[in-house]
């Protein structure tokens, strides 16, 4: 196994992403995580170290105040300590040249391409050709292609240059706290394993809802739409985690594997088991095409053809512009056998997981209510976890990407097992549907739940504390 990473370059330092997330996430890396390497920007912008380094410190000042939290003035100035910049054209030699300069005595470099997919085969090209790859490893941001036969050119393209196991294909989603204790959840308690199943559970639900909707990023949401970017990529790994056989204890590479199984067994989805919608007003977003026909929503049923899940329905909707920010996973499980003579019969027990923006578990049962009467109600029991300093997904990612310690990544086979799985969507396009804003998409996506309804996640009650 290759040693830590001994310097961290990350292109696209002047984007939107490096301002939002990289920044933040460096600081804490350094200040919180002991990281102490190089860590060299590379954009195009013409800019100087103190340029950059006040950019880096008005994102990390604009992070802390959106936290509710101060500026730390040390830890900054450790991350600042650190960082440099090279600028340059991504197709000119000489700009590598330059970043082959600044790394001066690194040997193990991880290099970081939050830049946009188009410019992954341009910057690996460069970064070899200028023998900056030897003994080196490379974290890409989704989207991972645009469809299985693009996805499949991308890894070609990176194993010319990358062993499979110096790839990390970072995808945010799996380094949240919410998720993680949602794989802890499955696997670390001894009643799950005998219900996880179709003799037990009637159906799976999962919404990603979100309120907002794309001003700011029409132009880049135009050419990607919901599918491509949350279907593919956050909510399949959702539900392979759901799905999938418990991994060997502390094995990466079986948890991986387990993954490309279970997302290998799911049915290719069928055009009449998809909804596609877009809110009204999307088209007078700036950068959205006049005429675009790019879905905002999407709801689907997918089905898994192994022995545990055969039969039992997945429904997944994601959308933006609906009535709340959630993310939500809703395990339906069968009704029991009627035994007590009720008014009306009991409602199925359930598990519900709140992945965002609160961490929540919980799990629907019936007590008793009190009198003669053997009658029930419905409660909810929950376990909710309060805000701590837990490490934002990037800070996590990227520490593990510098360890060499891919758990948390995305496999090249389980990249193209999923575009498997919503490749015919993308080939047989559906009708693009219109819903108004605050609603829960087209009224046709409705349809696609054939047993209960969809549970429409609300607004987490906070408890005061």
């Amino acid at each position: 196994m290759m040693p830590p990473s001994d310097a961290l370059v990350f292109f696209g330092a002047t984007g939107d992403l490096a301002y939002k997330k990289v920044f933040p996430a460096l600081q804490a890396l350094v200040a919180r995580d002991g990281v102490d390497v190089p860590i060299i920007g590379v954009a195009k912008t013409e800019m100087s170290r103190e340029q950059i380094v006040q950019r880096a410190r008005d994102s990390i000042v604009q992070a802390a105040s959106e936290e509710g939290s101060p500026f730390d003035e040390k830890a900054f100035a450790l991350l600042a300590a650190r960082l440099c910049y090279v600028a340059g054209d991504y197709k000119d030699g000489e700009t590598y040249a330059r970043l082959k300069r600044a790394l001066g005595n690194a040997r193990h470099p991880l290099y970081y391409l939050a830049i946009p997919p188009e410019l992954f085969e341009t910057v690996v090209g460069g970064l070899s050709h200028a023998g900056c790859v030897e003994d080196a490893r490379v974290v890409l941001e989704k989207p991972f292609g645009r469809d299985l036969a693009s996805a499949q050119a991308l890894n070609a393209t990176l194993h010319k240059v990358f062993s499979e196991s110096s790839i990390f294909r970072i995808d945010h989603y799996l380094g949240k706290e919410a998720v993680l204790n949602l794989l802890y959840f499955r696997f670390s308690n001894a009643f799950l394993p005998p219900i996880w199943n179709r003799e037990y559970i009637d159906s799976v639900q999962i919404t990603m809802a979100e309120s907002f909707g794309v001003s700011g990023r029409g132009a880049f949401y135009d050419g990607v739409g919901a599918i491509r970017d949350v279907l593919q990529n956050h909510l399949l790994q959702v539900t392979a985690l759901l799905a999938m056989e418990a991994p060997r204890a502390a094995e990466v590479a079986s948890s991986s594997e387990e993954k490309v199984r279970v997302l290998r067994a799911m049915r290719p989805i069928d055009p009449n088991d998809i909804v596609r919608g877009q809110f009204r007003g999307y088209r007078e977003t700036q950068g959205v095409a006049p005429d675009s026909d790019v879905e905002t929503f999407v709801a689907l049923r997918l089905f898994i053809d192994n022995p545990r899940w055969q039969g039992v329905p997945f429904y997944i909707r994601a959308g933006k512009r609906l009535p709340v920010t959630a993310t939500e996973v809703l395990v339906d499980l069968k009704a029991p056998q009627p035994v007590f003579d009720e008014i009306e019969p009991p409602e199925s027990n359930y598990f519900r997981f709140r992945l965002g923006p609160e961490v929540v578990i919980a799990e629907g049962a019936r007590v008793k209510t009190p009198g003669e009467a053997m009658r029930g109600e419905r409660v909810e029991l929950v376990a909710r976890h309060h805000s701590t300093r837990s490490k934002a997904p990037y800070q996590r990612l990227l520490g593990d990407a510098m360890r060499g310690d891919n758990a948390l990544f995305i496999s090249d086979e389980c990249v193209e097992a999923a575009w498997r799985v919503v490749d015919s969507a993308l080939r047989h396009e559906t009708p693009v549907l219109s819903y108004e804003p605050g609603t829960w998409g087209p009224e046709r996506a409705d349809r696609i739940v054939t047993d209960e309804p969809w549970h429409n996640p609300s607004a987490e009650a906070v408890e005061p504390g």
